[in-house]
């Protein structure tokens, strides 16, 4: 699999609901990320919700053999727009179920059970009947491998125990590396780590917070790249099984994410970048 895929929450419309502002330039994104060997996306019922799911059956089914896609579970939209839980058992079954129907699948390549939707509430569902839920559906052929999102290391070993997990989707990047336990617990089982967020939330200053760091922006200079290309530059020289999906409704800013995998930071680049201070933590 390459190792940049693509993020499609961005393709919905303002706050991730309803149809994109530019139809075209989403189904032209969509019809580029393909073109240039993009074989992993990402997306989940609640974008839109549909739209996205509805978006990338229309425009890319038949899928091409080797495209991947994951999913999520574990979140649903009120009738407001706003994100509410959704990880009771039925609920899990119901929200594959719809997945299948709109991006037009018999199979699901990867599905994510997501925890922490709807308020940091613990959620009073045991894991054991969440994951006990997708190996059913596993076994029933309709999704092929499980996924965990925003996940702690407890859960991560707990999951472990139940199935075997195939990926781990959690914030992570940079500027933000209070997950690294959870990127070392994947190191250690050989599961694939998908960072979201990877250059930084709005609430963290996002890309521009990256390219005011001299250190990044020193880096980026070097390799004639932006701060953003040399972020995610440092999260695949981090992991050897860290999996981008950078998301855009841009055609252009999809060919400058996926020009990363052609930037080769050397050790010296590395240390350097290992010591960027992290947004709201010391320096490691």
């Amino acid at each position: 699999m390459r190792r940049i895929g693509f993020g499609a929450m961005q393709l919905a419309g303002p706050w991730v609901l309803g149809p994109p502002k530019d139809p075209a330039a989403a189904r032209a994104v969509l019809r580029r990320a393909v073109e240039l060997d993009v074989d992993h996306i990402d997306t989940a019922q609640p974008y839109g919700p549909d739209v996205v799911n509805e978006l990338i059956a229309e425009v890319l089914h038949p899928y091409p053999d080797d495209l991947v896609i994951a999913t999520k579970v574990g979140g649903a939209r009120d009738g407001e727009g706003g994100w509410v839980r959704a990880s009771r058992p039925e609920q899990l079954r119901a929200t594959v179920e719809q997945d299948l129907r709109t991006l037009r699948l018999e199979r699901i390549d990867l599905v994510n059970m997501r925890f922490g939707v709807g308020g940091a509430e613990p959620d009073p569902v045991p894991l054991a009947e969440q994951l006990g839920v997708l190996t059913d559906l596993r076994d029933e052929g309709k999704l092929d491998l499980i996924g965990l999102s925003t996940a702690s290391a407890d859960v991560v070993r707990a999951a472990l125990e139940i199935t075997p997990i195939a990926a781990v989707q959690n914030a992570f990047g940079i500027a933000n590396r209070t997950d690294e336990p959870v990127v070392d617990l994947c190191r250690e089982h050989g599961i694939a780590y998908v960072p979201y967020y990877p250059l930084g939330s709005a609430f963290t200053g996002g890309p521009k917070a990256l390219a005011a760091d001299p250190v990044i922006a020193s880096v980026a200079a070097k390799h004639h790249a932006s701060a953003s290309q040399t972020a995610l530059a440092w999260l695949l020289a981090h992991y050897d099984r860290m999996l981008l999906i950078p998301g855009t409704s841009s055609v252009a800013h999809l060919e400058e994410n996926l020009a990363v995998d052609r930037i080769h930071l050397d050790d010296e680049d590395l240390t350097a970048l290992d010591h960027v201070t992290p947004v709201g933590g010391p320096s490691l």
